[in-house]
């Protein structure tokens, strides 16, 4: 690629940024620019943190403790380069190669472009210069020979990013099924939050809790000899031969080594970082390269044997007592609509998999009877926890629907009716993860089952309330969700800041539902009646009070509606550049 096309499509994506920022109005620019500059100085800041960290306090320390340091370091930047990976792995490109197939461009200088773009992240931005200013700062310090931490840290940089892209190009060249493709993006991401969890979940396990033992002896305690502060590195046998054979242990390896005086195990890793790293970024260009020359892989498809299908009732014509039928037909197909998104599977697999993790950890710690007092909040708060699981859904009714929503906007149906319809779609969703772990507390904590009774009367107090948030919310703050993940689309900052206030916000409205078991606990401390009942009455009550304010407020949410559709229309349809 010769440097004024590179200049030329440079330019080019500059303008294509601009365009959306003044689509986002100057409050977006604002306020990308301070984040930007915020960004910046956090950098800045770990920098200089880490060449004062490594002049003055690791100067004289042993070379475990830089083994340690350095090893604390790689272990925080991929666990933050983790979180970020599933977004990363659906960013777009910077320069959408099928847009430059038609133009005399090398392939492999827009591939080099974006991927030198892939870089700008917040873990790199955060970590990397921490990581360079250690160095200098260990290299003055302790010695010259620490300079090779710079290459060897920077190496481990390119291998991390390099095998990054090479997963996002596999994952574009699956997308020609989109079905298998938001799977495999589905599954990665439940992949990562199990875990992240099972350290955690594993030490819950294997911990006493408190139970005391039949004989408890206390270990001997020896005092270890001093390390000298150069010399060979004091550690076991098996946390050595790990930092000799896993890669991303190389950085620490090394960096103890150097601390001991000697430079061939930095210089080894250094060289087999940069060919990992080589070998992921050839492999991913030449996965891009036979994608885009149609040279991919095609699976073959089996031919499905026809057989005799009895003519039964399908969903779409059932009927739902007490609902008007243009809204229990459209809370039926929104229904079917979610059943087959993906990103809905993702939401709801991932609020099971927190629930399987925190509910098994909660059954470990608290089996058995628990106290009367404790009771009633720990079921209100079963019946709430898998609400926030679901905020994505319940505060963006038409974000998922995208493409679709013209439809909505065409029919005739009176727009109260959408919205009674999104609600009651999302029902099923609710009841079930709120069951089971409703049921799960029952079983651990051996709740009566006037208490229980009572929750189930709390949870529909909070989906009528919650179901009230969403409809006031989701036309003031429409989004765009992308296909084959939870997560919206590039959207303006303020935007985006709103958002995040709303999703603030999600809490603070479930407060109410801890009134019943605290207004239980009073009667029953004043001697007037027992916790249950008081809390089966009050439940009750808040019950009418919300399904009242619930049925006044669909009119009046349904014309807000009817007025801000065609802004909602505008942005869940538009295709972002």
């Amino acid at each position: 690629m010769y440097w004024s096309q590179l200049r030329t499509i440079l330019w080019l994506r500059w303008r294509l940024t601009r365009n959306q920022w003044s689509r986002g109005g100057r409050l977006n620019v604002i306020i990308t620019v301070i984040v930007t500059a915020l960004m910046c100085i956090i950098g800045a800041i770990g920098g200089l943190a880490g060449l004062l960290v490594g002049l003055f306090a690791l100067d004289e320390v042993s070379p475990g403790i830089i083994l340690g340091v350095w090893d604390g370091t790689i272990g925080a930047f991929l666990i933050l380069w983790v979180v970020g990976i599933v977004s990363e792995i659906q960013r777009s490109e910077a320069i959408d190669i099928s847009k430059m197939l038609h133009l005399p461009v090398s392939m492999r200088g827009i591939f080099v472009v974006n991927y030198v773009a892939s870089h700008v992240t917040a873990s790199i931005i955060v970590f990397v210069p921490w990581m360079l200013g250690l160095s200098i700062g260990l290299a003055t310090g302790r010695g010259w020979d620490m300079l090779w931490m710079l290459p060897l840290s920077l190496g481990f940089i390119f291998m991390i990013t390099a095998w990054t892209y090479h997963l996002r190009g596999w994952l574009i060249t699956l997308m020609q099924n989109p079905r298998r493709y938001r799977a495999i993006v589905g599954g990665i991401t439940l992949v990562f939050i199990f875990l992240s969890q099972l350290p955690n979940l594993l030490m819950n396990a294997t911990h006493d809790h408190g139970r005391p033992h039949a004989r408890q002896v206390q270990p001997e305690t020896r005092r270890e000899p001093p390390i000298e502060r150069y010399g060979k590195p004091e550690s076991s046998p098996t946390l050595l031969w790990l930092h000799r054979t896993v890669p991303v242990l190389w950085v620490g390896n090394g960096a103890m080594h150097l601390a001991g005086g000697s430079v061939w195990p930095a210089a080894l890793g250094l060289v087999g970082s940069l060919g990992l790293a080589g070998l992921g970024l050839g492999r991913a260009y030449r996965s891009t390269r036979r994608f885009y020359e149609g040279r991919s892989i095609k699976t073959k498809t089996r031919r499905k044997k026809e057989r005799a299908v009895a003519t039964r009732r399908t969903l779409l014509e059932w009927t739902l007592p007490g609902v008007p039928n243009e809204a229990a037909a459209l809370a039926l197909a929104f229904f079917r609509s979610m059943t087959r998104a993906t990103e809905v599977k993702m939401a709801m697999a991932a609020s099971l998999l927190w629930l399987v993790v925190f509910g098994g950890m909660f059954v470990v710690r608290h089996s058995g009877p628990s106290s009367a007092g404790a009771q009633p909040f720990a079921a209100t708060a079963a019946v709430v926890l898998p609400f926030f699981g679901m905020a994505q859904l319940l505060l963006n009714h038409f974000g998922f629907d995208r493409a679709g929503f013209r439809a909505l906007v065409l029919s005739p149906v009176p727009r109260w009716e959408i919205l009674l319809g999104k609600n009651l779609a999302l029902l099923p969703f609710a009841m079930g993860i709120g069951s089971i772990l409703l049921l799960v507390a029952k079983l651990a904590l051996d709740i009566p089952w006037l208490i229980v009774l009572a929750a189930c009367l709390q949870f529909g107090t909070a989906f009528l309330l919650l179901s009230m948030l969403g409809n006031f919310i989701s036309p003031l703050l429409p989004c765009r969700i992308s296909p084959g993940s939870p997560r919206p689309t590039k959207l303006p900052t303020s935007t985006t800041l709103l958002l995040m206030l709303c999703h603030m916000s999600f809490s603070v409205a479930l407060t109410p539902l801890f009134l019943t078991p605290v207004a239980g606990w009073l009667v029953s401390t004043a001697g007037w009646l027992p916790a249950a009942p008081t809390n089966l009455l009050v439940s009750a009550v808040e019950l009418a009070l919300m399904a009242t304010l619930y049925l006044l407020s669909l009119p009046h949410l349904g014309r807000l509606l009817q007025r801000r559709e065609k802004k909602i229309l505008q942005v869940v349809t538009q295709e972002v550049e």
